[in-house]
């Protein structure tokens, strides 16, 4: 799969994303598109319009044309790629697909979205697809995108639609806030990478809300041998770093024993996953003891880096954490 697949996925549901309206979804509903988990399949399951289906899925065609939905991005962005997940569909996937895409802020309903006056322009053009399979496409173009409309030639079932891409927020709506939370998907960060993500994916740190499980945290594997576990956090944008939130909520036997955080600031530069091992970091919390199940604070703990546009946080030796926030505001510090 493609490095794109390491971006947010911007339609994802647990950030707000929505399928608003399908012209048909006879046999499975449209919501089941942006579901967060994988699909699934159960033998012998059917409901009174034919067999169950984890996906979308319209009717047998008879006649020309094609069948769409609209989608609302969770997080407005440039798209980098799609993957069509046709998982399970065999023998009623379709055949080919397209997708288009506008911008239009605010709270478009789907009457604004289906009329003349909207503007959709063609991202992907028709590819053909597969059966039960992962089926991945590239994006290219530097747009920032808010809805999609999604086709599937003639007819048929696609489980999951992935839309990964980078987070573009309203930043004067954000600075006019003061603090926000630097590290937050939502407003436009990302985890660049983390030394082993065995139980849980590394992205969880970042996501909205509070975790709903075990499962919805960043869990590495049991260490067995010396060292300690790390992920680092590309900033939303370089800012002044206040005060620190660390929630191992869930996590009960399984929690790090000790964490601190470290900051590092580019100033403008690209900073490659390949460099990040030879960037000079400074420490902003110093190891520090953690206890199961609870929302750790610190604030008054926190060295005064000035500002910075990356952040490593570091576990010891391994375990899980349910979600970070990094707090601070945006522009320059004084050291």
């Amino acid at each position: 799969m493609s490095d794109y697949t390491e971006l947010i996925d911007l339609a994802s549901e647990r950030l707000g994303g929505a399928v608003l309206y399908a012209n048909d979804d006879f046999f499975a509903p449209k919501e089941n598109l942006l579901k967060p988990g994988a699909p699934v399949f159960i033998e012998g399951k059917y409901t009174d319009r034919g067999k169950w289906m984890d996906g979308w899925e319209s009717r047998r065609r008879r006649t020309p044309g094609f069948d769409w939905c609209i989608i609302r991005l969770g997080l407005p962005g440039i798209i980098r790629g799609v993957v069509v997940d046709t998982s399970f569909f065999r023998g009623n996937y379709p055949e080919q697909c397209s997708l288009e895409a506008c911008t239009m802020d605010g709270q478009p309903d789907v009457e604004q979205l289906m009329s003349d006056a909207t503007e959709w322009t063609e991202i992907l053009t028709v590819s053909g697809l597969q059966g039960d399979s992962q089926n991945p496409f590239a994006i290219s173009g530097e747009r920032r995108v808010t809805h999609l409309r999604f086709r599937v030639f003639p007819d048929g079932g696609v489980a999951r639609l992935r839309v990964y891409g980078d987070v573009v927020p309203d930043w004067e709506s954000l600075a006019r806030r003061g603090e926000i939370d630097l590290a937050a998907a939502e407003n436009g960060a990302l985890v660049l990478a983390c030394s082993d993500m065995f139980f849980g994916h590394r992205h969880n740190l970042i996501m909205p809300g509070r975790g709903v499980d075990m499962g919805d945290g960043w869990e590495t594997k049991r260490r067995r041998g010396p060292g300690y576990d790390w992920a680092v956090i590309k900033l939303a944008m370089r800012g002044v770093i206040q005060r620190i939130e660390v929630d191992t909520a869930h996590f009960k036997g399984n929690y790090p024993d000790t964490c601190s955080l470290e900051a590092f600031d580019a100033q403008g530069t690209v900073v490659e996953e390949s460099a990040l091992t030879s960037v000079t970091w400074r420490e902003i919390l110093p190891r520090t003891k953690l206890q199961a199940h609870t929302r750790h604070f610190y604030e008054d703990e926190l060295e005064k880096p000035g500002a910075s546009t990356h952040v490593r946080f570091n576990i010891y030796p391994d375990g899980g954490v349910s979600r970070l926030r990094i707090y601070g505001t945006i522009g320059e510090g004084k050291d």
